[in-house]
């Protein structure tokens, strides 16, 4: 995953900030021309160790702003100022190397470790073989080498871990956006699904009775504004997630729409049976059961049995439509969610079940 905002610019400028300090080496260098050269030979000296901090400089803003070619061909001209400043700056050039180094090992990590090794061979061996130098080993420009790539080398994994930790949590929260975004809708469609159905219900009785019985048609109508105040509250509460769905309560609710369904309802007036772990979760059931038989049964009657960790709603009517809504789909989620199953089909004669079980009962 590549972050497309400004957080790469800016991790890059914070590690150009650090890399900065590492032009104290080409410092050093300066006193070794100092040390080693006078006259033209100096000035050349010198011209070198400026020429390699402008590069040196160029290349860190190459890599902040992910310029990588420019970054590669900037390291080459590194590494050949490095050994043009050998003549003039002796042992003391091997600090040029030591940046070169630090510079790779933060892009390439252990796969610049073959230049890191032959930097500190180098380092110390050359001031040996070369005599006119009258140096021997270089055991502190191989040490000075090592020990500067290794926190490169370390700020470099910990930049990449920190980078991966960015993404993972970007992921996350993607994640968990979207599973937010799905429990809405599923909440939104359980909850205005049943309350919808039974608005049209009521409200269709309501118009057939109203010339005959006036009295009811306005019971009925005046039920249907209460249906239509709880689904608000109940649509604010799902987006909220602080959701009340109770077995009794959908129990109680889905005997009114039954009758108004005019489907006989054999509900039981009791949920003690039912383990209190599962009451919201037979709620949905129930809710969602009853709202299918209202919509798509044409039933005459609803039966409902409960018992520790099962509820089924069974109907005599003609069965569900042919293909799964969202609503059965998002009763599935809760029930694997809570670890049980739900079984739904036809039954003989005549009729459909909805059945869930958790626990034992699977």
């Amino acid at each position: 995953m590549h972050d497309s905002g400004p957080q790469p610019w800016t991790q890059g400028w914070r590690r150009l900030v650090l890399a900065a300090g590492m032009l104290a080496y080409p410092a050093v260098t300066a006193s070794g021309v100092s040390q080693y050269s006078d006259g033209a030979a100096a000035v050349a000296g010198y011209a070198i160790v400026a020429g390699f901090s402008c590069c040196y400089l160029l290349a860190l803003v190459a890599a902040a702003r992910l310029r990588w070619l420019r970054f590669w061909l900037l390291l080459a001209a590194l590494t050949v100022l490095f050994a043009a400043e050998l003549p003039f700056a002796h042992e003391q050039a091997f600090f040029l190397y030591a940046t070169v180094a630090a510079l790779a090992t933060a892009q390439l990590r252990r796969r610049a470790m073959p230049l890191v090794l032959a930097g500190v061979l180098a380092g110390i061996l050359v001031p040996w073989l070369v005599h006119s130098w009258h140096s021997g080993p270089g055991w502190i420009q191989g040490i000075m080498i090592a020990f500067t790539t290794l926190p490169a080398y370390a700020y470099s994994e910990i930049s990449r871990s920190n980078q991966a930790l960015v993404e993972a949590r970007t992921e996350i929260a993607r994640l968990a956006s979207e599973a937010e975004r799905n429990r809405i809708a599923r909440d939104l469609h359980d909850l205005l699904g049943h309350s919808l159905t039974a608005i049209t219900v009521k409200a269709g009785l309501a118009r057939r009775i109203g010339a005959s019985d006036s009295a009811r048609s306005l019971r009925e109508i005046a039920e249907v504004e209460e249906l239509s105040r709880q689904a608000l509250t109940d649509v604010r509460a799902a987006v909220s997630s602080y959701r009340d769905v109770t077995l009794a309560g959908e129990l109680a609710r889905g005997r009114e729409l039954l009758r108004a369904s005019g489907v006989t309802a054999d509900l039981p007036t009791a949920t003690d049976v039912v383990d209190v772990a599962h009451q919201e979760l037979f709620g949905w059931a129930v809710r969602e059961g009853l709202t299918n038989v209202a919509r798509h049964a044409h039933a005459t009657r609803c039966t409902i049995t409960l018992s520790a960790s099962e509820v089924a709603i069974c109907d005599d009517g003609v069965g569900a439509p042919a293909a799964e809504g969202n609503g059965l789909a998002g009763l599935r989620e809760r029930v694997a969610a809570a670890g049980g199953v739900v079984d739904a089909g036809p039954i003989s004669p005549r009729g459909w079940r909805l059945r869930v079980a958790v626990g034992g009962s699977t």
